[in-house]
């Protein structure tokens, strides 16, 4: 991976230019401010600063839309009191110790019991499991609820992998595996309805040409709503 910057008007852009086995230059910018070129592994720099540059304006807008949602949550400290998302509602942490760990959701609290220790890495460790155990039901549920819209395109089925991301809350690799950020099972239902149905799109169109959003207006009309709230939810 490499690095580069370029100028537009008063606003500097900073991107990571990521080589790739892909056809075409593709650009993204997360939630959390980083700018990353997707390229072909022949695509020279020269190339690269010239679609920055003529995509500027829109990533300084995708920039901007961002920074509104600043501060972000602070980092979980994984100690009675503060709060810890579950399908976009918040819950209050309850922590003590008890004959066995377990962690259950009683009247708003997320209670979370220790047979060891209450030390916040034990809390993250139970807490963490947790997520994960209820990611897997409650995304295959919302993968068989949107993939009942592709069944008729006559694609290929994918196979649903689970596990933390970094920077995406989806993808589709080019095998046909769709994999979750757990970290997904924090935002709404809804919301993680968008994501799957983003990826499954990607199944008949591999980038995000005009076709990809005609397909995902077709199987999702409200997908910008959606999109939206997924952003608000976990920045």
């Amino acid at each position: 991976m490499s690095l580069g910057t370029i100028h537009y008007g008063k606003e500097s852009i900073r991107y990571h230019v990521l080589y790739c086995s892909r056809k075409t230059l593709a650009i993204e910018v997360h939630p959390d401010s980083s700018v990353v070129i997707k390229a072909p592994k022949a695509t020279s720099l020269d190339e690269i600063q010239l679609k920055v540059s003529k995509r500027a304006r829109w990533v300084i807008k995708q920039l901007q839309y961002f920074h509104q949602f600043e501060p972000r949550t602070p980092e979980r400290c994984f100690i009675g009191g503060e709060t810890h998302l579950y399908l976009g509602k918040q819950f209050r942490l309850k922590v003590s110790e008890a004959g066995k760990d377990s962690v259950k959701l009683l009247r708003g609290y997320f209670v979370v019991e220790t047979s060891t220790s209450a030390h916040p890495d034990k809390v993250r460790l139970l807490l963490e499991r947790w997520y994960g155990e209820k990611a897997a039901s409650i995304f295959q549920e919302s993968f068989e609820g949107c993939w009942r819209h592709f069944e008729p395109l006559g694609l290929a089925r994918p196979q649903m992998k689970i596990r933390r991301m970094k920077k995406r809350w989806g993808s589709l690799s080019s095998n046909g595996q769709l994999t979750l950020n757990t970290d997904l099972i924090r935002a709404p239902k809804e919301c993680i309805e968008y994501v799957i149905t983003h990826e499954l799109c990607h199944l008949q169109c591999h980038d995000h040409s005009g076709d990809f959003y005609s397909l995902l207006e077709k199987m999702m009309p409200d997908w910008e709503k959606r999109k939206h709230k997924l952003e608000l939810a976990l920045v």
